[in-house]
């Protein structure tokens, strides 16, 4: 039934709702008035923050259910929670300097890049074998 990879795939919308509430919290003190999104790093990498998260999710959301599907929802859903983890240690410190970014996004591109590998090579294997 998936229901590991559901919760992981809940999860990392909630990941993704949480970024948009800090920009909104950011646009407030910081002033920067809708549709503006330039006129103060701080905001600016808030709002970087949000969007490469949401670049990410189209990405990282089919590789999670293929290998789910393909692989294994437990192995899935694990790899799934150290993308979260990544997400986070992404949002954290790029909200607070850009330099600080890497760590987690390199976590995260890991992890989906995992699941995309795992989920291919499934797939691949299954067409060729049958």
């Amino acid at each position: 039934m998936y229901l590991s990879t559901a919760l992981i795939t809940c999860l990392a919308v909630a990941v993704y709702f949480s970024s948009a509430i800090l920009v909104s919290r950011a646009r407030t003190a910081y002033g920067i008035k809708a549709p503006a999104v330039t006129g103060n790093p701080d905001f600016e990498r808030v709002f970087r923050v949000q969007m490469n998260t949401l670049e990410w999710m189209p990405i990282f959301l089919p590789a999670l259910w293929l290998f789910a599907i393909y692989v294994s929802d437990p192995f899935a859903a694990a790899i799934g929670l150290v993308w979260i983890a990544g997400r986070i240690l992404y949002i954290v410190g790029y909200s607070k300097a850009a330099n600080k970014r890497e760590v987690g996004f390199m976590i995260q591109a890991f992890a989906t890049v995992a699941l995309w590998l795992g989920a291919t090579g499934a797939i691949v294997w299954r067409l060729v074998h049958g």
